[in-house]
């Protein structure tokens, strides 16, 4: 018999915090085309991470700068305007946060996200304050899916991998927490969560997922 699940670690954006940098975008590049184009060449996914590996905003915009000086003030607009790529909660998953806040599950988080703008987010949502801790990439200066920012997690909060449910947007995040002995849960919306959530007997099957 495997042991029972204890403990849910939520991923914190696109699964309770939606973040989209074309939210911002939009309002700066009025070509579609063109704005996937930004930011596919210039403030890209791969650059956005090095943030989130510890990296400072400083540095990043400057390295950019450097390379694409006729848009700098669309580089420096990442940074500078960053709170407005927040989409805001997603409430069904913010409500299941809730029905197990309300249960007593043990909660805990670990997000890639840069240390900088992390405090942005906590100020803003007060759901964040319900884990009993949160890993933040930016300030371990490593990120998912590297297995030892999963294993300090399990480390600072004495968890045992076969007791806790590790939930992501990202597949390869999953796979690298079950490659550690975590359940793992591809989130893909509130609903499929919430099955996965009552099957494992964290929640009813009736707990409302909307509210």
């Amino acid at each position: 018999m495997n042991p029972a699940i204890t403990t849910v670690v939520f991923d914190l954006g696109n699964v309770l915090i939606g973040w989209d940098p074309r939210r911002l975008y939009r309002q700066l590049i009025d070509d579609e085309a063109r704005m996937e184009w930004f930011l596919r060449e210039v403030c890209n996914n791969a650059w956005n991470e090095q943030q989130d590996a510890g990296r400072s905003w400083a540095e990043a915009t400057e390295v950019l700068r450097r390379q694409f000086p006729e848009h700098a003030p669309l580089i420096d607009a990442y940074h500078l305007r960053w709170e407005e790529t927040l989409v805001g909660p997603i409430e069904g998953s913010v409500a299941l946060l809730a029905a197990l806040k309300a249960r007593g599950v043990r909660l805990l988080a670990l997000t890639n996200w840069s240390r900088e703008t992390f405090p942005v987010a906590l100020r803003r949502y007060d759901f964040l304050g319900w884990f009993e801790g949160i890993v933040v990439s930016g300030e371990e200066r490593l990120v998912k899916p590297d297995p030892r920012i999963y294993q300090r997690l399990l480390e600072r909060y004495a968890v045992d991998p076969r007791t806790a449910l590790y939930i992501d947007d990202a597949e390869r995040n999953v796979a690298a927490a079950r490659a550690l002995g975590m359940h793992g849960w591809w989130f893909q919306g509130a609903d499929g969560l919430h099955g996965e959530l009552a099957r494992l007997g964290l929640l009813p099957d009736g707990e409302a997922t909307h509210g």
